[in-house]
């Protein structure tokens, strides 16, 4: 599984398009939300969405960040609340875009943005919702102090616990027990919970926020929105989440490399990941699971050499032996393309944990199949292999692996479960005296 964030309007759109089949009519969400893009006609947009020219309105970006009000990324007002026009909102946006903005130390440039209608309200009506996935249970967040002081406030946010196993009964029961104190109608908005767990659930996100969320009568207004879904249940909920764009966070484009991987990760029902850290860097990775990927990293940043860590990511989920060669070929052009400035062989570690389903041996025929053709290449740069690996089919890919790189001429060393997986990183970084 990879958690994928995904902008605030796409959030929406999916909780809109699915709205009836959680809530039906005990409340109603009206939807009206526009993302504003470099491409977007802004003169053809209030034609599509008539509310644009009739409605106060909220202009914010949507590119994964967060904490937009307080970096003054919210536009809500003017001279009284409420009474930004279209003409007002377009004006900002232009301005916002032409702008190099700095967030969290990244530099860049705003290019996605909402416009949204402006919701008058008062702030002791702001509620906060969040649920998050973890490995041994998900995780309810509620609050009565919503809103933009809500990290302030979190010794108030009531934090409940959800077991895999428990039942409907149990979850709206425990829901219903836990409601803050301070919530004025606790049975409605226990009764909002309870369907909007079950939403997050069944649509596969694994983390779902709602702050601030606003409880009028029997209207729900959703004021601010961030999601995050298990790509790999594109092929279960790819339906119910139509279209669904995963864009690269604020301030980096994704290299041509990136882009590659990423349209055959979406192809795929493995998962596939790359991203370029330092082309210049000595050290490679080739790693199998999500999980192992931060291990193996933390691992190299540990030892003192994050500055020479080049990539991070993952091929797992049974990959075919094609997908693992096309991942493994991106990934040597980059490696190859020159040799490192301090005249230093080049380090790339292969490794993962102990593979449960997918077949060593297969991906390692895909790994070998980029070594043969990118061997010479490898030879000129100078290469180290480093292998440590494990699960089905492990002697066989060990031994296919070693064999292959030595009739090709690339210096390697092989290891099973026998080493502990991190190990082989120390080995490496500690042979080669890494500067």
């Amino acid at each position: 599984m990879a958690q994928r964030g995904i902008r605030e309007y796409d959030g929406k759109r999916i909780i809109a398009q699915n709205w009836k089949d959680y809530f039906g009519d005990a409340f109603e969400y009206d939807f009206k939300s526009v993302l504003v893009t470099p491409q977007t006609d802004f003169e053809k947009l209030p034609e599509e969405h008539p509310w644009l020219k009739t409605t106060p309105l909220v202009a914010k970006p949507d590119m994964l960040f967060g904490k937009r009000g307080k970096l003054g990324l919210v536009l809500f007002k003017i001279n009284k609340p409420g009474d930004v026009t279209y003409e007002d909102a377009i004006k900002w946006i232009k301005q916002k875009m032409e702008e190099e903005v700095e967030i969290n130390g990244v530099k860049g440039h705003l290019t996605h943005f909402l416009i949204e209608p402006f919701v008058p309200h008062k702030p002791e009506e702001e509620y906060y919702l969040a649920f998050s996935m973890g490995d041994d249970y998900d995780t309810v967040y509620m609050s009565a102090f919503g809103g933009i002081d809500v990290e302030e406030n979190w010794d108030k946010v009531v934090e409940l616990k959800i077991p895999p196993t428990a039942s409907d009964e149990e979850i709206e029961r425990l829901i219903k027990q836990n409601v803050p104190k301070e919530i004025k109608d606790k049975e409605k908005y226990a009764d909002f919970v309870i369907r909007s767990y079950k939403m997050f659930r069944d649509l596969h996100f694994v983390y779902f926020e709602i702050n601030p969320l606003v409880l009028v009568g029997n209207k729900a207004y959703l004021l601010d929105f961030v999601g995050k879904v298990d790509d790999t249940a594109g092929f279960v909920a790819g339906k119910k989440w139509g279209e669904l764009e995963f864009p690269s966070g604020f301030g980096r484009d994704l290299t041509p490399e990136e882009k590659y991987i990423k349209e055959l990760d979406e192809k795929s029902g493995s998962s596939l990941k790359l991203t370029i850290l330092n082309p210049e860097g000595r050290i490679w990775t080739l790693v199998a699971g999500g999980g192992a990927s931060v291990v193996y990293a933390d691992t190299v940043a540990d030892m003192g050499y994050v500055n020479e860590l080049a990539n991070y990511g993952e091929y797992s989920g049974n990959p075919t032996r094609t997908e693992t060669r096309e991942y493994v070929k991106t990934v040597l052009d980059l490696m190859t393309r020159s040799k490192h400035p301090s005249g230093k062989p080049k380090i790339l570690l292969i490794g993962g944990a102990i593979a449960n389903f997918t077949d060593v041996a297969k991906t390692f025929d895909g790994i070998i199949d980029a070594f043969k053709e990118y061997a010479e290449k490898m030879r000129q740069v100078g290469i180290r292999i480093y292998v440590r690996r494990g699960g089905p089919n492990y002697e066989v890919g060990l031994k296919k692996i070693k064999q292959a790189a030595e009739e090709l001429g690339l210096p390697i060393e092989v290891y099973g479960p026998e080493l502990h997986m991190t190990d082989i990183v120390r080995k490496a970084l500690e042979e080669e005296k890494v500067a």
